[in-house]
């Protein structure tokens, strides 16, 4: 482990660190905000996941989250999108390979040696976090686009594992969609069987946990229509009993603009949650 950047913000540290992983093979980056009340004592920590071509720059610089994790106490940690380093495959395109990690477990060559990013998000990352920094078992995630999708995923295929979950502009069903379509014959292969167990609108139907999730989408994103489409969510929910608050925010696209304008929302969502 390596601290490789450190700043005061809001009375708390932001740091990124650099580590070896076992599971994907390469050396990883994460980010991680401390907030001031860590200094006292154990807190809660949110997961967050970025989207397509993302690393774990992205949320720290654009999102102004340190602010409102500060006021409610909360460790939120970043992990970089997928492995990284000159052995590690990349594809045609921004939404295939490097930064594009779909945050799944890959089964199909070349992909399946390193890119194994959800028992990377899952298992290793917090097992690292909660030994190195003074974290409580109270666990949410939440990200953006793809990383939306990811962070749906990991709570429906981890029941118990957060307790709370929130997603902006997430792909929620990849199985349907051409970002989707494309990292899942990729990375699994063509059994459509298969890719269910990575689709939140498959796996909500069989969900054991019945956790909220809250999920705000842009009705001026320029993906809605075609790569997001959150009326499948909404559907698949309603038909399951499963919880879902979908909020359309007016006027609002694809950007950190967006993110930025309801992230305040969704940490207090988070710590009410992690803390109540």
């Amino acid at each position: 482990m390596q601290k490789i950047e450190s700043h005061v913000s809001f009375g708390g540290t932001q740091e990124v660190w650099r580590h070896a992983s076992s599971t994907l093979g390469c050396e990883m980056k994460f980010a991680v905000y401390l907030p001031p009340q860590a200094a006292d004592g154990p807190c809660p920590v949110l997961y967050w996941l970025s989207g397509l071509t993302c690393t774990e720059q992205n949320f720290i610089a654009k999102a102004g989250a340190q602010r409102h994790a500060a006021e409610h106490g909360l460790i939120v940690v970043a992990p970089d999108t997928s492995p990284r380093g000159q052995d590690v495959p990349d594809g045609d395109g921004y939404d295939l390979g490097l930064g594009a990690g779909f945050y799944l477990n890959a089964t199909r060559a070349p992909w399946d040696t390193h890119y194994r990013m959800h028992d990377y998000v899952a298992d290793e990352l917090p097992a690292l976090v909660d030994a190195m920094f003074p974290t409580t078992t109270a666990r949410g995630i939440s990200g953006h686009s793809m990383g939306g999708h990811g962070a749906l995923v990991l709570a429906l295929r981890n029941p118990g594992r957060y307790r709370s979950v929130s997603a902006f502009s997430p792909i929620v069903a990849p199985s349907r969609v051409p970002w989707g379509e494309k990292a899942f014959t990729a990375y699994l292969g063509e059994d459509r069987e298969a890719w269910a167990q990575w689709d939140a609108c498959e796996l909500v139907r069989s969900a054991s946990q019945r956790v909220e999730l809250l999920v705000d989408q842009g009705d001026a994103d320029e993906f809605l229509q075609e790569q997001l489409r959150p009326g499948l969510l909404a559907e698949a929910c309603s038909a399951a009993g499963h919880p879902l608050t979908l909020r359309l925010q007016p006027g609002y696209d694809h950007s950190y603009y967006f993110i930025a304008s309801f992230i305040g929302d969704h940490l207090a969502h988070h710590a009410r949650a992690l803390k109540g």
